[in-house]
């Protein structure tokens, strides 16, 4: 249980630097001074994002072999690889959900924004490879936090200072690790 809950958070805290939804955690805390409800937005989408996420993840690895199952674990993390070398872009520069204040346009925009992202699709990648579906949930949700939250508080900090390119080939190092460890063990 701990494995699959430490596993989950360094994975997608790794995976969110410079992701999409990470790029909208700064737009929304410069847009709302509300820091603590755009705070409680991402926590309440991304929990209801990564629970269904991780639940179609269980469901889909009970259908296949458990053979099966790790070949499609392992070429999974190999695709995030290459997914995480392409840098994302945030499509909600002007919201019409910003009328409805920071904690309602956070937790709609985040839940679609996470829609398809490469932090819920890890998601299902490792609720299929882990037994624990409470475990996973919470540790892809602390992992969000522990990517998202200093830029919510830190709102003037800027994307553009981080070594990005560096960041990203790092977490595809890092899901490529993952891949080759899951095909071995």
């Amino acid at each position: 249980m701990f494995e699959a809950f430490s596993a989950s958070a360094i994975t997608v805290a790794i995976a969110e630097i410079g992701d999409k939804t990470q790029l909208l955690a700064l737009l929304l805390a410069a847009r709302f001074k509300n820091k603590t409800a755009i705070i409680l937005g991402i926590l309440i989408a991304t929990l209801a994002n990564h629970f269904a996420a991780a639940w179609i993840g269980q469901w889909a690895s009970g259908l296949i072999s458990p053979e099966r199952a790790r070949y499609l674990v392992a070429g999974s993390f190999f695709a995030i690889a290459l997914w995480v070398l392409v840098p994302d872009k945030v499509d909600a520069e002007d919201s019409p959900l910003y009328k409805y204040g920071p904690f309602l346009a956070t937790l709609v925009l985040f839940f679609l924004a996470e829609i398809g992202d490469k932090t819920q699709v890890a998601t299902v990648v490792l609720a299929a490879r882990y037994d624990a579906l409470v475990a996973v949930v919470l540790g892809t949700t602390v992992g969000m936090l522990l990517a998202n939250v200093p830029v919510v508080l830190a709102g003037h900090f800027s994307a553009e200072r981080l070594p990005l390119t560096l960041i990203r080939r790092g977490c595809a190092l890092l899901f490529a690790l993952l891949g080759l460890a899951t095909l071995l063990w």
